[in-house]
């Protein structure tokens, strides 16, 4: 059965199909530490079928990413080239582009982007975090008293210019929904066969729904070891994880002092780790942007109109029993105080029961034949704005004329999210397979918003717990 499955992985995906192997992976990334995405990129550039030319991939990585004290280097007068992450500030105040790398220490006021390479990359180099290789040197300020970073030179890291998504579409066809599934989580580098159902499966990609759907909000509780981490970390450039701390409003949506958009405007998604640390800054206020955000996709910050279409994922812990069920039904006791408020919960579309998932351990990490990840981020990043599937819901779905607006907004987004995921070929709805829909779509989005509509009704019991009736048309 896994020799058919990898035959078909690179028969029909062809060039974006790649041979993983951690602990080949492992051994030649030691020392350096970079995402999924970033890892794939480069396997795929150097890989000889199943065979990776280790030597060229060493002396590639010696280039740019070299090892040792890099500062220093700096200090020393020598230009250093590397493959690296970095924020770009575009300081309106000063007419000036600067950048900052956290890994290395290099705050966003100490480094400067010319004018030479700036407009040569105005469309790569804007507000936020990036991925590119980068050339630097240290040079004297105009005054000759201190010193700053100079980029010297910048590429992007942009493998994909654009993506064919009828590409993929076309793919699909070729898989069966166990086997596009399979092919899915073995993308994100876990054996599918360790899980131990389908049910498991499908909880597990649920993650990824936050990835494909615009202005998609969830909650997962889930005990420690589940890799919520890992998967919000590594797998797509276009997220951003938030590990506990401080958020502000700057933070988060606009800062007013630099006048440029904070994580929710410069990213797909935003997921807090460990939310039972963070903590809110100003509370009152950063609540009531929130509120206002995750309703209708824009708040007020001061005199600024902020607008996005990020999502925002809240991932904490929960304390289960010793048959692996929540100690409590109430699963919101165990959020901080900021994120308790009925009103806010409300706006959450959806609900991930973490406790199903299994542990990552050793033997669940893929080896074999899967489709690159640093492809798939792109895919994903690019089915946001596919327009049909929302339109193939409607056409689909009917519901209660007396529904909650907020309730049937919260399935259509969800199940339009798993149609992309799982059926990225259903672009009309004669395509569809009603069942499959049903099953792996609506039904799914039903249960996991009505899991908030119950924890909202043991919070206020003004909020009813039952869910409005939803159905597919015959």
């Amino acid at each position: 059965m896994r020799d058919t499955i990898s035959q078909k992985i690179q028969t029909y995906l062809g060039q974006q199909a790649i041979y993983k192997d951690k602990g080949t992976t492992d051994n030649l990334f030691v020392g350096r530490n970079l995402p999924s995405f970033v890892k794939d990129f480069l396997i795929k550039r150097y890989a000889r079928g199943e065979q990776i030319d280790r030597a060229g991939l060493n002396n590639f990585l010696d280039t740019v990413m070299p090892k040792g004290d890099i500062r220093s280097k700096l200090i020393d007068g020598q230009e250093i080239t590397l493959l690296t992450r970095f924020n770009v500030n575009i300081n309106l105040i000063k007419g000036i582009r600067q950048f900052g790398i956290i890994d290395l220490g290099i705050k966003e006021n100490e480094g400067v982007i010319p004018d030479h390479v700036a407009n040569k990359h105005v469309d790569d180099l804007h507000d936020g975090e990036m991925w590119g290789i980068i050339k630097l040197c240290l040079l004297p300020d105009e005054d000759g008293k201190k010193n700053h970073v100079t980029m010297v030179d910048f590429k992007p890291f942009k493998p994909y210019t654009s993506v064919d998504i009828s590409f993929i579409q076309n793919v699909r066809r070729n898989f069966s929904m166990d086997e596009w599934l399979d092919l899915i989580i073995s993308a994100m580098e876990y054996e599918p066969d360790s899980f131990a159902n389908m049910h498991q499966k499908l909880e597990f990609v649920t993650r990824l729904l936050v990835f494909v759907e615009p202005r998609l909000n969830m909650v997962e509780l889930a005990p420690k070891g589940t890799g919520k981490s890992f998967v919000f970390n590594n797998i797509s450039k276009y997220g951003w994880l938030v590990s506990g701390g401080k958020v502000t409003r700057a933070s988060l949506f606009y800062d007013k002092n630099k006048k440029q958009k904070g994580l929710l405007g410069t990213h797909d998604f935003c997921a807090f780790d460990e939310v039972q640390t963070i903590e809110f800054q100003e509370p009152a206020e950063l609540q009531g942007a929130l509120k206002s955000y995750l309703e209708q996709g824009k708040a007020s910050i001061g005199n600024v109109a902020f607008t996005s279409e990020a999502g925002l994922m809240l991932m904490g812990n929960i304390g289960l029993t010793s048959d692996q069920r929540p100690r409590s039904p109430r699963y919101f006791d165990e959020l901080p105080e900021n994120f308790k408020e009925s009103a806010l919960i409300d706006r959450f579309h959806g609900f991930v029961e973490g406790w199903f998932l299994p542990k990552i351990q050793t033997n669940m990490i893929y080896k074999g034949w899967t489709m690159n990840m640093e492809y798939f981020s792109e895919v994903m990043h690019n089915l946001r704005v596919q327009n049909a599937y929302a339109e193939v819901f409607d056409k689909i779905v009917e519901h209660d004329p007396k529904a909650g607006v907020r309730d049937v907004t919260a399935v259509k987004r969800m199940a339009v999210g798993y149609m992309k995921l799982l059926f990225p070929h259903w672009t009309t709805p004669e395509e569809v397979n009603l069942q499959e829909f049903d099953m792996f779509c609506l039904q799914p989005a039903i249960n996991r918003r009505g899991i908030i509509r119950q924890q909202l009704h043991l919070i206020d019991p003004e909020f009813k717990p039952e869910m409005p009736n939803i159905w597919v048309r015959q």
